[in-house]
């Protein structure tokens, strides 16, 4: 795995230190994280606040996408992949979409490139997590 994958994963940890949703994301543009963010729905009380939504929020306004890489520790949802697709992001790393399939198809389907790194670490840490609190991920997913 590369650092950006692995500053997703600390992304994600952070967010189970705080007692959320283990999901972290960074964009990446020429090899700099212009943003960073967490799956911060339980500490925000915000259903839309996704690990990929707080990464955008955070990298800011940016001008344009061109060239910016999106990682996130899970395939992203159709929210998540509809703000990649709306931005013009061509390309998502994904830490794994095993215990999550979310929306690969539909990248695809618009022009990402989408590769998936099937990372043990990251499976482990939502199968933890969705094991220690399942009515949680179900309300984050929407079951």
């Amino acid at each position: 795995m590369d650092e950006f994958m692995n500053a997703a994963i600390a992304e994600a940890r952070q967010g189970i230190s705080e007692g959320g949703i283990p999901i972290g994301s960074v964009l990446v543009r020429d090899g700099i994280i212009i943003g960073r963010g967490h799956n911060k729905r339980v500490q925000d009380g915000d259903p839309v606040t996704h690990a990929e939504i707080d990464c955008l929020r955070n990298a800011g306004r940016v001008g344009n996408y061109k060239g910016a890489v999106l990682y996130s520790t899970l395939m992203p949802c159709y929210l998540c992949a509809g703000a990649v697709v709306q931005f013009g992001i061509k390309k998502v790393y994904a830490g794994e979409d095993e215990t999550f399939e979310g929306a690969k198809e539909f990248m695809l389907s618009h022009g990402v490139e989408v590769i998936n790194y099937n990372s043990e670490e990251c499976k482990q840490m939502m199968r933890n997590f969705i094991a220690e609190k399942p009515e949680l991920w179900n309300e984050d997913i929407g079951v």
